[in-house]
């Protein structure tokens, strides 16, 4: 595990998920972590267990220093007091990762049907609590990070190539994602500063876990702990050389195999492959 002791590292959307597991594995490096969502202490959101109170703990309990912020990063003036308490106590912000994301929230099986039967409810769930609440968050450490002339932005996004992800509305917010990670690494590359795209696999999260107790049907054997893209960032964090990837997508289980980690299990579950056909 590299050694990110003297790294501050802000983790949107963290409660649970994939979003816990990036912060499980920076503590298991020392990093310092800000872990933000709105489920605070016994206060969930979507009857999903986790809250950024107990993530922060379990980064504690890893070695790192885990800090709990209530934030909802819809409202603008939550994320500008998010930073504006980063810089208070500890004076910069070294890795920014945007996996904040409200476009699962109110989908069942319909995930997948006709555009053209969803609910326009849906795209503010995809672009206002996702697209541009990772804008917001990175146009806010891109700041800091540019004085210093170092930094890293990661946004967590989801694909597999130019194949089709299941659905309109996710599928264009998703590109949006990657497509920023590429524009700001453009504005930023002469700063010093790193910006890229990160694909995880088909990951357990609570609400994979849960949808698959609702049918009866096992989790699939080819699912990956979330601490396995924590690996991954952790990983890019600490590479000297991350200046070369900004601006790429990358895919979390080519980056195992580059930087050697593993899963939580040992296993180094391959880049996963969407079953459906380019667009």
């Amino acid at each position: 595990m590299p050694n990110l002791s003297d790294t501050v590292a802000v983790v949107t959307g963290a409660s649970r998920g994939v979003g816990r597991g990036i912060a499980l594995s920076l503590g298991d490096a020392g990093a310092t972590v800000y872990v933000t969502g709105r489920s605070v202490a016994d206060d969930t959101t979507e009857n999903l267990p986790g809250t950024v109170t107990e993530t922060a703990e379990l980064v504690a309990d890893r070695g790192g220093e885990g800090i709990a912020v209530r934030c909802d990063h819809t409202v603008d003036a939550d994320v500008e007091a998010l930073f504006a308490r980063v810089d208070d106590e500890q004076g910069r912000v070294d890795l920014l990762v945007n996996n904040v994301w409200g476009g699962y929230e109110g989908f069942d099986e319909t995930f997948d049907d006709p555009f053209w039967t969803q609910s326009m409810d849906r795209w503010s769930g995809m672009f206002d609590a996702g697209v541009r609440a990772h804008y917001a968050a990175s146009r806010l450490a891109a700041r800091r990070m540019v004085d210093r002339g170092e930094g890293l932005v990661v946004n967590v996004s989801s694909g597999d190539g130019d194949k089709y992800r299941g659905s309109v509305m996710y599928d264009v917010a998703k590109t949006a994602v990657d497509r920023m990670a590429k524009a700001m690494a453009h504005e930023l590359r002469d700063r010093g500063v790193a910006a890229v795209s990160l694909y995880p696999g088909f990951v357990r999260t609570e609400r994979v876990v849960r949808a698959f107790e609702e049918t009866g049907e096992e989790v699939p054997e080819e699912t990956h702990s979330p601490e396995y893209v924590g690996r991954a960032v952790t990983a890019l964090a600490a590479d000297p050389d991350m200046m070369g990837k900004s601006g790429q997508v990358l895919v979390t289980g080519d980056l195992a195999r580059e930087y050697g980690f593993t899963d939580t299990d040992g296993t180094q579950p391959p880049p996963f492959e969407l079953d459906t056909e380019p667009i």
